[in-house]
């Protein structure tokens, strides 16, 4: 590496250093390039690592037998043998990063003495995972699926991870119930399909037989089982934990994480053809963004709600499939939690990390959740599993604060005590306990009374009455993309049972809903609903309700589709004014090579085109755009694949933008239905802008229109390049669907 290169790395570790960065570095090589020599493990220097050690005749020059006392070929191939792990039953697949939690308002003092909630001079590193639930390490990242949102907080008084999901409900309501839950949304035994998705026979039998699990389904079969990126997704504890202040009272907690960016999704026709574009969407998604300084940003809110009033609900507080609506207990912003680094090896830290939900701080607690109080022994004893019973000395898991006690070897043991004694009391006073003064972690001292039994209490008793309020709570849009949600998965299952069986569970929640169902998928379609949907909603519920304060392009990936012969002049100065609100704009032209503009434009050989029409789709970008230029546009015309693009990213609700000539391909050739045009007059050159239902075309856009359209990304704009931010700011163009646009066009 040059020494400039070296500056350059040794200032962006200093700019996103933490406790855990600095830490880490002991366990880190950096080889550098032409100045690394090959070893074995033991410290040889390996002279051939291309050639096993044999026997070669020596007249005849013909290979021997390999020779088993090649100590070097040996452990080059017996190490490959052994370089996987067991992968997690659930979560397998997954992605992560470094980043930092800070305090930004002290209203999470009133309920805790925790510091990492309440002191705002910290900085507190943190390693963030997400995953998704049911596919194996080797499944595609846009299925549709429950997604892991699981934060290690390294704070100085110890580990507390925060193991949640971007659905803020589960399943099931006792942890007794987990194993047939994940048995039943897994593979089939029989042939070990489907993988990655949700959308067969066992997975719905369940369910339709469990009908706890009735408002969790209504979550995944939303818009939130597809996100668009995990940058714009919600994190929620999704268990109740208890937060005890320094007197001594005890509230009771749920944890959400709120992105920056808005909450926003993939369409399904979308997140099916990624699964196969590119499997890793999400993946790359989060590298890229805090590779170019978007790093992603969320604010912890909490809901508190005061021990003594823990029974004033008609819902179980306690119970994990239902939410505690905004209206009683109103979130409360605590601090925000920022990723700003990329791991520096895959598996030592996102493969290896660990979770536990029993790993809390003091000033936090469990509550009697009994789906919590089964995750604290079973994410522990998954750990052992996978990794070890040392699996707390990885690096990647070690605490920043210091560790001392008296566990003592085991596989893999990392630590060296330089102690004479392991065990407590001692002589030397050595691991002497914490008293509670000086930080050591004391439970909260409840009084139980009851009676031992296999039982739930009254409350848990009742399954609909939060599914009904989440379906209530969406927008018109977000209804119809659950419907067919459900029609799709439900078509997947080949046993009537099922199917017709799911459709009375719908009927519990909603009668229009439980009807456009069973008439999708061949259901008896009921006659009286099972249950009135008494109307109720909540806010917090629809997405809607997370549209970023002021609209942001911030990240969005733009595709400009050019070929020879467009107009560069204004590309560049489109391209200029999104890239200045740190848009990502990507050149797609007929080949990655230089694409020649439009005669009397000196861009010596041209403009580099980052991709070729085959080689990237419209389903991995946000929005298109298609510049002026005669000779360009008849390319694209003849193009079917071109074609296609646009009529896709229309189907998908994409924002749309096009100038001069690029607005005849949109009327001429992509034909987009029901949409407002720029109309072309014999002031061809006008610079007016026509916005209709995302879809944004001018006449022109010259130096001087550029000069005029200092980017404002707010509706009602006169710009075009304005204009469009907007549009895309806005994510999808939602009204298109419900007004029948998009069923017109093949896509």
């Amino acid at each position: 590496m040059s020494s400039i290169g070296q500056s350059v790395e040794k200032a962006f570790t200093i700019m996103t250093s933490t406790k855990k960065v600095v830490d880490l570095q002991q366990d880190i090589q950096n080889p550098q390039a032409g100045q690394s020599r090959l070893t074995t493990d033991h410290g040889v220097k390996v002279a051939d690592t291309d050639n096993w050690l044999k026997i070669i005749g020596s007249e005849s020059k013909k290979n021997g037998p390999s020779l088993l006392e090649d100590q070097i070929g040996r452990e080059k191939i017996h190490r490959f043998d052994h370089e996987r792990i067991p992968e997690r039953v659930v979560h397998a697949r997954g992605t992560g990063a470094h980043g930092y939690f800070t305090v930004t308002s002290d209203h999470a003092s009133k309920y805790t003495f925790a510091p990492v909630l309440t002191d705002s001079s910290r900085t507190t590193p943190v390693f963030v995972r997400f995953s998704t639930v049911q596919g194996s390490r080797g499944s595609a990242d846009t299925v549709r699926d429950v997604r892991g949102f699981a934060v290690k907080f390294y704070t100085e008084e110890g580990n507390w991870d925060i193991v949640g999901n971007d659905i803020p409900v589960f399943f099931i309501q006792d942890a007794i119930k987990f194993p047939d839950f994940v048995h039943a949304v897994k593979p089939e035994p029989h042939n070990d399909v489907p993988q990655g998705q949700s959308a067969h026979n066992n997975f719905w039998d369940f369910v339709g037989l469990q009908p706890e699990s009735a408002h969790m389904v209504m979550w995944v079969m939303s818009d939130r089982g597809v996100p668009r990126s995990y940058r714009m997704m919600q994190g929620f504890g999704v268990n109740t934990f208890t937060l005890l202040d320094a007197e001594g009272r005890r509230h009771f907690v749920k944890f959400h994480f709120i992105p920056e960016l808005g909450v926003h999704s993939l369409l399904w026709d979308e997140a099916l053809k990624i699964n196969g574009q590119d499997p890793d969407f999400h993946r790359k998604d989060l590298s890229e963004a805090i590779e170019s300084g978007a790093y992603p940003k969320w604010k912890l809110a909490i809901q508190a709600i005061p021990e003594d009033q823990e029974h004033e609900f008609e819902f179980d507080i306690l119970d994990a499939t239902k939410v505690w609506p905004q209206e009683s207990v109103p979130l409360e912003e605590i601090g925000e939690l920022v990723l700003n680094r990329v791991v520096d090896e895959f598996f030592p830290e996102t493969e290896q990390v660990a979770f536990c939900t029993s790993h809390v701080v003091p000033g936090i607690g469990f509550s009697d959740d009994p789906l919590l109080q089964g995750r604290n022994f079973s994410y522990f004893d998954t750990q052992i599993s996978r990794l070890g019973v040392n699996w707390e000395e990885l690096p990647i898991n070690r605490p920043v604060c210091p560790v001392l006690n008296h566990n003592r070897d085991g596989k893999s043991r990392h630590r060296i005590v330089k102690s004479e004694v392991n065990y407590w009391p001692n002589r030397k006073d050595i691991g002497r306990p914490v008293p509670e003064k000086e930080g050591g972690y004391v439970e909260y001292a409840e009084v139980v009374q009851g009676i031992k039994q296999r039982a739930r209490g009254p409350k848990f008793q009742e399954h609909f009455e939060h599914a009904q309020l989440f379906y209530n709570s969406l927008s018109a849009y977000e209804k119809a993309h659950l419907v067919s949600a459900i029609g799709f998965e439900l078509s997947h299952c080949e046993d009537p049972v099922v199917y017709k069986s799911y459709i009375d569970v719908l009927n519990n929640i909603d009668f229009d809903l439980a009807k456009a169902v069973a008439v999708k998928v061949n259901g008896e379609v009921p006659t009286k609903p099972g249950r009135v949907n008494k109307g109720k909603k909540s806010k917090g519920l629809s997405q809607l309700d997370y549209l970023p304060k002021e609209p942001t392009i911030v990240s969005r990936r733009i595709a400009i589709l050019i070929s020879d012969g467009f107009n560069a002049v204004e590309m560049q100065a489109v391209r200029a004014a999104l890239t200045s609100a740190k848009a990502v704009c990507y050149l797609i032209g007929p080949r990655r090579n230089y694409i020649r503009p439009m005669a009397g434009q000196d861009f010596g050989p041209g403009v580099f085109a980052d991709h070729h029409f085959d080689s990237q789709r419209s389903t991995l970008f946000d929005a298109v755009y298609i510049p002026s230029g005669k000779e360009h546009v008849k390319t694209l015309a003849k193009n079917g694949r071109v074609v296609h693009w646009v009529r896709e990213a229309f189907g998908h609700c994409k924002a749309i933008a096009a100038i001069g000539e690029g607005v005849d391909f949109l009327r001429d050739d992509v034909r987009l239905p029901g949409i407002d045009l720029f109309a072309p007059s014999p002031d061809q050159d006008s610079d007016e802008v026509v916005t209709s239902y995302g879809v944004v075309t001018t006449g022109k856009y010259s130096i001087s229109s550029a000069a005029r359209d200092v980017l404002n990304i707010a509706p009602d704009m006169r710009g075009f390049a304005s204009n469009f931010a907007f549009q895309i700011s806005q994510h999808r163009c939602y009204e298109r669907e419900l007004d029948g646009l998009t069923e017109q066009v093949a896509f």
